[in-house]
């Protein structure tokens, strides 16, 4: 990896996402419930904790279970969700060693087509449908990794001039852009959950009433 990326806006930690594979999967992992440039913030928080300038592999797999929530809870807290994102990580590291024998870049190099990559990154524990495509949005648009079909595999986080994940954080400004992009998705979301939420409460009071789905389409 040899490219130069402003993903977090601190250059220390972007410096170390810009050099390690490890680091940004991990950081993919942990961009889930907290803002993204916390998130891709945290390799570096991890590493530091653990005494060292990179993440290792092997010492994150070894390192026991209780350890290792401890230190992502430790104030300021890597992430929210401590426990759930400790757990993911080991099991990601675990996998890694057991299937590309640790080498995170392994999981990229050499493949052939954006159908390969997004199912070497899918079967990643801890990598749904979502952070799949977003993470091979990241992988074509900032780190060279292009193979056919990228973009669709990609979905629509692989569309250029949009600002719609990490992929399209290139500077404050694009942070700004996708902070943005990501409340009005929490706010529609919200709406919906209101709306489907007192359709429900409607039919059970007046049985009578179209069914939640069928209210939520006529609208």
């Amino acid at each position: 990896m040899d490219v130069a990326v402003r993903i977090t806006q601190q250059p220390e930690a972007d410096a170390l996402l810009s050099c390690s594979a490890l680091a940004l999967l991990v950081g993919a992992l942990l961009d889930r419930q907290v803002a993204t440039d916390w998130a891709f913030a945290g390799p570096l928080t991890i590493a530091h904790r653990l005494g060292r300038k990179d993440l290792d592999v092997h010492q994150i797999a070894s390192h026991s279970q209780e350890g290792f929530v401890a230190l992502l809870a430790a104030g300021p807290a890597v992430h929210e969700c401590p426990a759930v994102m400790a757990r993911r990580i080991q099991e990601m590291c675990r996998f890694l060693i057991a299937r590309y024998e640790g080498q995170a870049a392994a999981v990229w190099e050499g493949v052939s087509t954006g159908k390969q990559l997004y199912g070497r990154v899918n079967e990643l524990p801890g990598f749904g449908r979502q952070k799949s495509q977003i993470f091979v949005a990241l992988l074509g648009k900032q780190y060279g990794v292009r193979p056919e079909g990228w973009r669709d595999a990609a979905g629509n986080y692989g569309e250029d001039g949009v600002f719609r994940c990490v992929a399209d954080i290139t500077g404050p400004d694009s942070l700004e852009k996708v902070r943005a992009f990501r409340q009005e998705q929490r706010r529609v979301a919200k709406e919906v959950r209101v709306r489907t939420a007192g359709a429900v409460q409607r039919a059970r009071v007046c049985p009578h009433l179209p069914k939640a789905g069928e209210f939520l389409a006529r609208r």
